[in-house]
C-alpha cells in the first residue's frame, strides 16, 4: 500500500465532501429501514435505495455495502485518484471492488471518516478474518469514545489504537497525541485516517508502554486486545500472547507510572472471576492506592464467552469450531476461571480507593461528563459532611409503594434519570432528609431536627446516616 498523502488525501477528502458522504447523509439517503437493515449487516435494502448511480450512491455501495462498482464510475467520482495504486480497492473485468472500508463518522458537530478493514458476514456470509485485520467503527470502540472524560489535556496517549478511532475522538481535546499498537496494519490504517481528517498523530509501533518508556501524559484511554484466550490467538485486534486478564492488569498496574499527577486512564476490558478470588478484590490489586472505578456491565460463564468470540471470529458452523471450543475451555478451566468480567476501568492519578461494582442497567451516553463529576464529588467530599448545604439533583424523582391507606409507604425508593440512572432504597428519615435539602440548612442542622422529631439521640442518627448521605452525594442525588 502506498501512503495516503498531498493530492491523494485532498482529492478524497473533496469527493467525500462534495458528495455528502457523511453520517447524516448516508442516513437520509438510505431512510430507516435500510439503515437498520445495514445495522443488522443486511445489504439489499440499502442496495435498492442506492440505484442513481451518483457519486453519494457509488460510495455507499462501494464501501459501505461491498458491492462490485463500474470502474468508469469510480473514475468520475473520484477524479485524479487512483484507487487501485492506493490499494483501496481492486479492478477485475470492468469493475472495482473496495479493499478497505472508509465509513463517514460524526461526533459533536464533527465530521471525519475512518479507514478500516471490510466487515465481515455482511449479507450471512462466512468469512475467517486475517489475522492481522484492523476492526473499524464498532460497539466497543464507541463505548470507550462515550467513556472518555471531556476534559482538556496536553498530551494524551491511544494504546492499541487500531483504525485511530479513539484519536480522532480525542484529537480537538489535546495538544499532543500520541498513538501505539502493534499491529503494522493497524498503523498503517491509523495513519490514513488521521490523514484524510488533518489530524496530527504520532505514530508508534509496539506493545502497552514501551513505546513511551519515561513519557507521561495526562490521558491514557485504550480499548485494547482484551480477549482472554488460549496462547497463539489468531486475532491481533483482540488477542495477546498474555495469560488470562494479564494485558489488561498491565495497562492498569503500570498506568500511574506514566500519567502525570491527577492524569487519567480510561480503558475498556475483560477481567477473570477466577474461583475462591473476589474479582473486585482483584482489580483492587491492580489499582493500588490510586483512586479508581471498576464496573463490570456484564459477566459471562465461560461457555458463553467462548460461544461469543468464536461467532466474532466467523467460525461457527466450520470445521475448526469443536476443536477450538474444547481447547478454549480447557484452557480457562486450567487457569480456575469460572467467569469472565466484560467492563471499563477508570484511573484517576490521585491518592484514593477503588469503587468496583456490577451495573448491569442502561445509563445514560455519553457517560464520560458522569464519570468525571463522580470522581470529582468523592475526591472532594469533607471527612465531616455536617457544615455542608446540600440541594436534591434536579434529575431525582421519588417512587413510593405500598397497601392504599397505610401510614407509611413500604417502600420508598429514589432515582436518577441521568448518568447511571441509579435507584437507592431509603427509609423515611432519608426520604425526609433529602427532601429538607434546598440548601438553606446544613447537613448536621436537618439530621438534629429529624433526631429531635423521633426524639432519638442526635449522635446516634449522625452515625447511621451520614454514610448515607455521604453515597447519596457521592452519587449524584445530592449536590454541594
Amino acid at each position: 500500500m502506498q501512503e495516503l498523502t498531498g493530492s491523494a488525501v485532498a482529492g478524497l477528502r473533496a469527493a467525500f465532501a462534495d458528495a455528502g458522504y457523511t453520517v447524516d447523509g448516508v442516513a437520509e439517503r438510505l431512510g430507516v429501514q435500510a439503515n437498520a437493515a445495514l445495522a443488522r449487516n443486511e445489504t439489499a435494502p440499502a442496495f435498492r435505495r442506492t440505484a442513481s448511480g451518483d457519486a453519494l450512491d457509488t460510495m455507499i455501495r462501494l464501501f459501505l455495502l461491498q458491492r462490485p462498482v463500474p470502474e468508469t464510475v469510480v473514475r468520475n467520482v473520484f477524479p485524479g485518484v487512483d484507487l487501485v495504486a492506493l490499494g483501496i480497492v481492486t479492478a477485475g473485468a470492468d469493475e472495482v471492488r473496495a479493499v478497505l472500508d472508509i465509513r463517514p463518522f460524526a461526533e459533536d458537530g464533527r465530521e471525519w471518516w475512518v479507514v478500516a478493514d471490510l466487515t465481515p458476514g455482511l449479507d450471512g456470509r462466512r468469512e475467517v478474518m486475517r489475522p492481522d485485520y484492523v476492526l473499524g467503527i464498532a460497539p466497543a470502540s464507541l463505548s470507550l469514545v462515550q467513556l472518555t472524560v471531556p476534559i482538556k489535556v496536553e498530551r494524551a496517549l491511544d494504546i492499541g489504537t487500531g483504525c485511530g478511532i479513539q484519536s480522532l475522538h480525542l484529537s480537538g481535546r489535546a495538544d499532543q497525541l500520541t498513538a501505539t499498537d502493534v499491529n503494522p496494519r493497524a498503523l498503517q490504517l491509523a495513519r490514513w485516517t488521521a490523514a484524510l481528517n488533518g489530524v496530527e498523530l504520532d505514530l508508534r509501533d509496539g506493545s502497552l508502554y514501551e513505546p513511551v518508556r519515561g513519557e507521561r501524559f495526562d490521558l491514557i484511554v485504550s480499548n485494547p486486545p482484551y480477549v482472554i484466550s488460549p496462547p497463539g490467538g489468531d486475532l491481533t485486534y483482540r488477542e495477546t500472547g498474555f495469560t488470562g486478564d494479564a494485558v489488561v492488569e498491565q495497562l492498569v498496574r503500570q498506568a500511574p507510572d506514566h500519567l502525570t499527577d491527577g492524569g487519567w486512564c480510561q480503558l475498556l476490558a475483560n477481567w477473570t472471576c477466577v474461583r475462591g478470588e473476589d474479582w473486585q478484590e482483584r482489580i483492587a490489586g491492580w489499582t493500588a492506592d490510586r483512586s479508581a472505578w471498576a464496573v463490570q456491565r456484564e459477566q459471562l460463564d465461560t461457555s458463553e464467552y467462548v460461544e461469543l468470540w468464536l461467532r466474532d471470529a466467523g467460525l461457527h458452523g466450520t470445521a475448526q469450531y469443536t476443536s477450538r471450543y474444547d481447547e478454549w475451555m480447557r484452557y480457562l478451566d486450567d487457569h480456575s476461571v469460572e467467569a469472565i468480567g466484560m467492563g471499563w476501568i477508570t484511573l484517576h492519578n490521585v491518592e484514593g480507593t477503588l469503587d468496583a461494582e456490577p451495573w448491569p442497567y442502561e445509563i445514560e451516553r455519553p457517560i464520560g461528563p458522569h464519570v468525571l463529576h463522580r470522581f470529582e464529588r468523592k475526591e472532594g467530599l469533607p471527612t465531616d459532611l455536617t457544615g455542608l448545604h446540600l440541594r436534591l439533583a434536579e434529575d431525582v424523582i421519588q417512587e413510593t409503594t405500598g397497601q392504599p391507606g397505610a401510614e407509611d409507604p413500604a417502600t420508598i425508593v429514589l432515582r436518577r434519570q441521568r448518568g447511571m440512572r441509579r435507584a437507592e432504597q431509603v427509609d423515611t428519615v432519608l426520604a425526609g432528609f433529602v427532601g429538607a435539602c434546598d440548601g438553606d440548612l446544613s447537613t448536621g442542622q436537618i439530621l438534629a431536627a429529624l433526631a429531635d422529631l423521633m426524639d432519638r439521640p442526635v449522635v446516634d442518627v449522625l452515625t447511621e446516616y451520614l454514610p448515607q448521605v455521604r453515597n447519596l452525594v457521592v452519587e449524584g442525588f445530592l449536590d454541594y
